[in-house]
């Protein structure tokens, strides 16, 4: 038995931070013993939120948790992985419409880097339809969407998008 750390990282956008990325990163946490979550700093993606406010939002989403750490990078995802000593990549999967871009990224970071592993975790059956894009789109036209982010989210969505339904 080692005494080393069983690190994941779950990359992502993350704008803004869902209930069903909360869902995959506690069942993530069933299998690791630590889970950085990466906010992936992409220019040709026009984000909703800065990388400060994405940082902030999740890490108040997680403020009780040690073992969930957020950060951002750039660049290779397996060079990252590298470089936090983690052994596994984390994605979540909502439908089988997932399966073919997930599958093609994780054979590709496997030819980069054999040493870290994919791991695929089904979201929850009430997360199915949630993403970040459809909840964005939600809630620029007042749609309620209480149930679908943490607190910290909905308040930073209320400032961008004063529609939102209390």
């Amino acid at each position: 038995m080692t005494d080393k750390k069983r690190i994941a990282i779950y990359p992502g956008s993350f704008d803004p931070l869902t209930n069903g990325h909360i869902d995959i990163i506690e069942r993530a946490l069933d299998i690791f013993d630590q889970v950085i979550v990466a906010i992936l700093h992409n220019p040709a993606k026009k984000a909703l939120f800065t990388m400060k406010e994405r940082v902030d939002m999740i890490n108040q989403s997680f403020k009780n948790n040690k073992c969930v750490q957020v950060d951002s990078f750039g660049g290779l995802l397996v060079d990252y992985a590298k470089m936090k000593n983690a052994v596994a990549v984390i994605r979540g999967m909502r439908a089988i419409s997932d399966f073919e871009s997930e599958f093609q990224m994780a054979l590709m970071n496997r030819k980069l880097n054999k040493e870290i592993q994919s791991v695929f975790l089904m979201t929850g059956l009430r997360w199915i339809f949630t993403s970040s894009s459809i909840i964005k789109e939600a809630a620029q036209f007042g749609g309620d969407i209480t149930d679908m982010v943490p607190e910290a989210v909905h308040q930073k969505m209320m400032e961008k998008f004063p529609k939102i339904k209390e």
